[in-house]
């Protein structure tokens, strides 16, 4: 059965509830889906006439996951905001293969690295070690957090923190 947008974000709320962890995804995250769309632009699928990239190809199969998570919003969101990474993406796939590459990979392990950051704040490891779904979650997660702030979903964000508790800055000097 497929889960619901509220139950993942509760569970991958739990792993995120430092706000310097929740900042650092806000940057990791998105470098990371641009990453893949740079990485993946330069596959084609011909059918016909038309051509279309495996960039927009992993796009649509992940918007047709979010679309279907329940909360149609969130879903809409996540993927309108994931075909902007991926339109912006298309043109640096374009160009020779060491700029393909040095933008793929390099936004993909900066993405990486601002991430674990992030998880160092947290005290804790990444939500997809123990569920790999996190993989997806993430780009949904930094959305809603977004509409969060600007003032949409109070009641999804009230069952995420009644679930996974409210944000905090973790103390590093005395480490949980």
């Amino acid at each position: 059965m497929a889960r619901e947008a509220t139950d993942l974000m509760a569970q991958y709320a739990a792993y995120h509830r430092d706000r310097r962890n929740i900042a650092t995804h806000f940057v990791g995250i998105p470098l990371i889906v641009f990453a893949i769309g740079v990485l993946l632009a330069r596959g084609q699928i011909h059918i016909g006439d038309w051509t279309v990239t495996l960039a927009w190809v992993a796009w649509a199969a992940a918007a047709a996951w979010y679309l279907t998570r329940g909360n149609l919003v969130l879903g809409l969101a996540t993927a309108v905001v994931n075909a902007i990474l991926m339109a912006l993406a298309h043109p640096l796939a374009a160009g020779t293969t060491a700029s393909w590459l040095g933008w793929g990979l390099g936004s993909f392990i900066l993405g990486w690295v601002i991430q674990f950051v992030g998880h160092y704040y947290e005290g804790r490891k990444p939500a997809f070690v123990d569920d790999i779904i996190g993989l997806l979650v993430g780009p949904m997660f930094v959305v809603g957090e977004a509409l969060f702030a600007l003032g949409w979903g109070r009641e999804l964000l009230a069952e995420i923190e009644r679930r996974a508790g409210p944000t905090h800055l973790r103390d590093l000097t005395h480490p949980a």
